[in-house]
């Protein structure tokens, strides 16, 4: 093995890995071209290091570019060892981790270079909903080779590092003094292509805590370990219910809780906790300090992310948590143009997902908005509700007003407290059969965990199809 402290791409590989348990692969590939002046000397590796190690015990295929050989950049050879390392993956039945640093084909391959770079896209895509996919970001990531990031399930970033389709200084209009639309600040909050972004040791960390809370494949039905914390242990949530990243934490095994996107989209949240051992997927609502008083809304961003979330999950047999705590949708002329396609994402993901799934009304469950966020005419499995949370198909007052248009206000503070008493609240959806059990706050994870434990050998067998089409 070369020496870590001279390879850029040996070095990165092992700060991730389980130390000396990286196995190098293909190391004496070169490339085949010689076309402007390229030899076999100048391409060690074909600027590509593959190979096989462990994450806390777990099998981790990976596959790192060095850009000390022609900045990384995709040749032929490089390509099919990249493809190669996909394949031994998907045999395995192990995650796949791509660490990216190059810019981009290989000019001096041509259309080799080129069509390598699509093949390396089927590859991608064949492994899609097999195997995890995970890439990080750590020097150029730009032109085709950003289309692997989205291809992949997860994408981590280092603040040094740049990924772009277009680089800022061509965007018409723009400069990058202006708006670097290929830093990691850009792309974690503003266009949500990632997950994580930080130091380099911070952004392996991330990686290692990934690998160790999915399954290695599709076909292991989940991931379950052994749990130590309490199963009884009463939930502290006092506060929580506003900042569901804090609830999520509090009723997770020893409080893991690895949030995904986390700076994008933020009324939506998004990520995985642990309960008597089972990976489970969590979305849920965030309220917005702007918005205390009518809790959260539905927007366009946040369901796109919430319908990737959840077809991850579906794809991987992870068990399904809604958090729901909504009151509407965002009303802007911007939100208008995209918010009704989100919205049908979303509820295709939530409905066509076969995996168990509980949801869970912590606040407010106001209209068709509630409904959206995995109720049981969704297809929930299960649904609980705090007795104090909100169920309702419109504010009551606003309610009364269309109903009684022009009436009188005795008259309308007489069915406005009429339609609150027979139409709204926790018990009344309850007797209409849409809430399975009021629980206390304290006693949240435990009938979670009771539910999904119950849940866990759910099988589904729906109509004949090739697949959906959203």
């Amino acid at each position: 093995m070369s020496n870590v402290s001279t390879n850029p791409a040996l070095n990165r590989i092992e700060q991730l890995l389980d130390d000396h348990s990286f196995v190098e692969l293909g190391a004496l590939v070169t490339s085949r071209n010689t076309d402007f002046d390229l030899s076999q000397d100048q391409t060690p590796s074909d600027g590509v290091v593959i190979g096989h190690g462990l994450i806390d015990g777990n099998l981790v295929f990976v596959f790192c570019q060095d850009p000390s050989v022609l900045n990384g950049s995709i040749g032929e050879m490089h390509a099919k060892k990249i493809m190669s390392v996909y394949d031994m993956a998907m045999k395995m039945g192990a995650p796949i981790i791509g660490l990216l640093d190059s810019t981009g084909i290989r000019l001096q391959e041509s259309v080799d270079a080129m069509e390598s770079l699509g093949a390396i896209y089927s590859k991608a895509v064949a492994a899609s909903g097999v195997i995890p996919q995970i890439m990080g970001v750590f020097g150029n990531c730009g032109g085709g080779l950003s289309v692997l990031t989205s291809i992949s399930d997860f994408t981590v970033m280092s603040e040094s590092g740049k990924l772009f389709v277009n680089a800022p200084n061509t965007i018409p209009g723009n400069r990058e003094e202006k708006e670097d639309t290929a830093a990691a600040t850009y792309q974690y909050n503003v266009a949500g292509n990632v997950d994580f972004i930080g130091q380099d040791a911070d952004v392996f960390e991330k990686v290692r805590q990934l690998v160790c809370i999915l399954p290695g494949c599709n076909v292991e039905e989940g991931c379950v370990e052994d749990c130590v914390d309490d199963l009884n242990r009463a939930s502290v949530l006092d506060g929580k219910c506003k900042d569901i990243a804090l609830f999520a934490q509090e009723i997770s095994d020893n409080n893991l809780f690895v949030e995904t996107k986390a700076g994008y989209a933020k009324d939506m949240m998004t990520g995985f906790i642990k309960l008597n051992g089972i990976t489970i997927g969590v979305v849920g609502n965030r309220e917005e300090s702007d918005q205390k008083e009518q809790g959260g809304q539905l927007t366009a961003d946040g369901c796109e992310k919430a319908a990737d979330f959840i077809n991850f999950c579906d794809a991987f047999d992870i068990p399904l948590l809604s958090l729901t705590n909504v009151a509407g949708y965002q009303h802007t002329l911007d939100s208008e143009a995209r918010i009704s396609r989100a919205l049908g994402k979303m509820t295709y993901a939530f409905a066509n997902a076969s995996v168990p799934k509980i949801s869970f009304v912590i606040g407010q469950a106001v209209g068709s908005a509630y409904i959206l966020m995995n109720s049981k005419s969704l297809g929930a499995d299960l649904v609980y509700a705090y007795a104090d949370a909100k169920i309702a198909p419109m504010d009551a007052t606003l309610a009364a007003k269309i109903m009684y248009e022009g009436a009188d206000a005795s008259v309308l503070a007489e069915k406005t407290t009429e339609f609150e008493n027979s139409n709204c609240g926790v018990v009344n959806a309850a007797r209409r059969g849409y809430v399975d059990r009021i629980v206390e706050p304290a006693d949240t994870r435990k009938y979670l965990i009771a539910g999904f434990e119950m849940l866990f050998t759910k099988r589904v067998d729906g109509p004949y199809k090739k697949h959906g089409t959203k």
